[in-house]
């Protein structure tokens, strides 16, 4: 009979029906698929769950090339191919098998990237970008492992081409050493985090408000409005004075009388000090002290502490000090020093 006719070492009537179970096969595996992602779908909108949704994701990365593979090797094993045939679709198979298990990783990662996104981007601007970057570097991990793997199935000696790979990313990190010290600076600035988006910082002689931090850079503010631009190895090995978690402001001043001031003015300078900076709001007085006999003035020197890290509360708070002690010192008939010097002429 006709569908007895022998091709390729199995009969018409065997190839009809292996090209039959793929197609059935093929359907199957594509309606499962269709079924199983609307349903989950429709679990995750009831819900509401992150991780509900990540399985309908990755769901939906099974790939259709990878249902077709699956698909034509089970319905192989109803043929009698050779052993090096079954060998390679073997292979074939694990590979595609691996592949697909890349996508599927790359889906989780994806899912847990914008878990940690939504969990910081109120709170933790600035970790963002780097949190990117390594999110970059898993994905980048993931796929040379798979890549691995598959090289190792098609019989090719991976030892051999790890040690190589080895050396040469040797030569690659001398090479551009400054740039991955720049990656390895934002990874440190993602876990240690001296300062985030937002921040005002005195670097050196440069100050601003952090405004980006990515791979290689981190762009400052600065208060004259133009933009700084540190690297990020630079950044992490200066010293970094952080404004914004300071919780209180320490404020020293001085203020000189002339040397005619008698003694009970002076003693009563102190007191007349205290007792207005103790009016301010948001402030804790510290001390007044008559420290030194000054080149043309009898210094006094203030401190006290401002309970809040704002700067334009510090000079309000300042500024009006500042006017009650003028007030009170004319008042009292105190005056302020000011630059003089006195010649003495000896006449001889």
């Amino acid at each position: 009979m006709f569908l007895n006719r022998t091709i390729f070492g199995n009969t018409l009537l065997q190839w009809i029906i292996a090209l039959g179970a793929f197609l059935l096969i093929l359907v199957v595996f594509s309606l499962v698929k269709r079924t199983l992602h609307n349903r989950i779908k429709k679990l995750a909108d009831i819900t509401g769950k992150d991780i509900v949704k990540a399985v309908a994701d990755v769901i939906v990365q099974t790939k259709a090339l990878f249902l077709f593979i699956i698909s034509a090797y089970i319905a192989s094993l109803a043929l009698a191919l050779p052993e090096k045939t079954d060998s390679i679709l073997g292979k074939i198979v694990i590979i595609s098998l691996l592949v697909q298990s890349a996508f599927w990783g790359g889906r989780i990662l994806n899912y847990w990237s914008e878990v940690y996104r939504r969990q910081k981007i109120k709170d933790d601007t600035s970790s963002l970008t780097a949190f990117n970057a390594m999110g970059f570097v898993l994905r980048l991990v993931l796929w040379v492992v798979i890549i691995l793997l598959i090289l190792d199935n098609l019989g090719i000696n991976i030892t051999s081409l790890v040690a190589g790979l080895g050396i040469g990313g040797i030569a690659v990190a001398l090479a551009v050493q400054n740039i991955l010290g720049d990656l390895f600076a934002s990874l440190s600035i993602l876990f240690d985090k001296p300062f985030v988006i937002g921040d005002f910082v005195i670097i050196d002689d440069y100050l601003g408000t952090i405004e980006y931090i990515g791979l290689k850079t981190t762009r400052i503010r600065s208060l004259s409005g133009e933009q700084l631009v540190f690297s990020n190895a630079d950044l992490i090995s200066s010293r970094i004075r952080n404004y914004k978690r300071m919780n209180e402001r320490r404020v020293v001043f001085s203020v000189g009388v002339i040397y005619n001031t008698t003694a009970e003015k002076l003693e009563e300078i102190p007191l007349l000090i205290k007792e207005i900076i103790e009016r301010k709001g948001n402030v804790r007085f510290d001390r007044t002290h008559f420290k030194q006999f000054g080149n043309f003035s009898l210094d006094f020197e203030i401190v006290y502490w401002m309970q809040t890290p704002d700067y334009n509360i510090y000079m309000d708070t300042q500024q009006s000090i500042n006017l009650d002690i003028y007030r009170v010192f004319k008042e009292r008939g105190i005056e302020f020093a000011f630059p003089t010097q006195t010649i003495h002429i000896n006449k001889t």
